[in-house]
């Protein structure tokens, strides 16, 4: 695979085999693995439990390191101070302090970005008007429903502008209205520039904000590209449950 200037992401033959303590191999969770993402798009990484999904961004976010390959964020090694200044990310599950107030959360995380605090000030309201929780913003973010705490954790992960953005199952658990909410943002953010990668068991997610998809299956590519140009038999698929009027999963294309 050659580098290209326009590659935020870029993944090269990598893979990656989790060992026990006696260094027994037990389970090769990415095999052969090459990827890149290009500056600008929002990419779609689908595929069941256990397809290699987190494994895989685990290694892009350089929290470890591929047994094989190479991982390189702007052309950097994934763990380098200057690859995570331009770095965000949205775990799936986000742990928030429950007596910090909306506008105190993005703050402490501004403060962990080294901003001022007239820079974290400012970008702190910008980011609650955006997300639509600036009436909320005084009020502490244990009470808040799944979706408005969704919302709170995605600020958080913003605060630093990032050019890249790593959004893990960002639409898990929640309701219709902030799955809708979530992918309005993520549309909007594209527009100004941002680049996003991010997982998804759903393929209706992915084709509603999604430029290009890489499926995964027992740690190897199944498919990559638009989700119309990546095989009929996936799009049939998809086709054939739209039309049942329910989302399903790729978990369901790959039995």
């Amino acid at each position: 695979m050659n580098s290209a200037p326009d590659n935020v992401v870029e993944l090269n033959s990598v893979a990656k085999t989790f060992r026990d303590f006696w260094m027994r191999p037990t389970v090769k969770a990415v095999d052969g693995l090459d990827l890149t993402v290009a500056r600008g798009e929002v990419f779609g990484l689908l595929g069941p439990n256990g397809s290699g999904k987190s494994t895989t961004i685990k290694m892009i976010l350089g929290l470890i390191k591929p047994g094989a390959g190479t991982v390189r964020l702007f052309g950097l090694p994934p763990d380098s101070i200057a690859a995570r200044r331009r770095l965000g990310y949205l775990p799936e599950l986000s742990y928030l302090h429950p007596f910090l107030t909306a506008r105190e959360t993005i703050s402490y995380y501004a403060g962990l970005c080294g901003l001022d605090s007239r820079t974290s000030k400012e970008r702190t309201s910008q980011l609650l008007e955006m997300t639509g929780l600036a009436d909320a913003a005084g009020r502490a973010v244990g009470g808040f429903s799944k979706g408005m705490a969704r919302r709170v954790a995605l600020a958080s992960a913003l605060v630093g502008r990032p050019e890249l953005l790593i959004l893990d199952e960002p639409t898990s658990g929640l309701d219709p209205v902030s799955t809708n909410e979530v992918k309005t943002l993520v549309k909007t953010l594209v527009k100004g520039g941002m680049t996003i990668l991010m997982t998804s068991h759903l393929l209706a997610d992915a084709e509603d904000v999604c430029n290009r998809v890489c499926i995964l299956n027992h740690g190897r590519k199944v498919a990559e590209g638009k989700i119309g140009e990546i095989g009929s038999s996936l799009q049939d698929f998809f086709l054939a449950k739209v039309g049942e009027g329910r989302d399903f999963t790729v978990a369901e294309f790959l039995r």
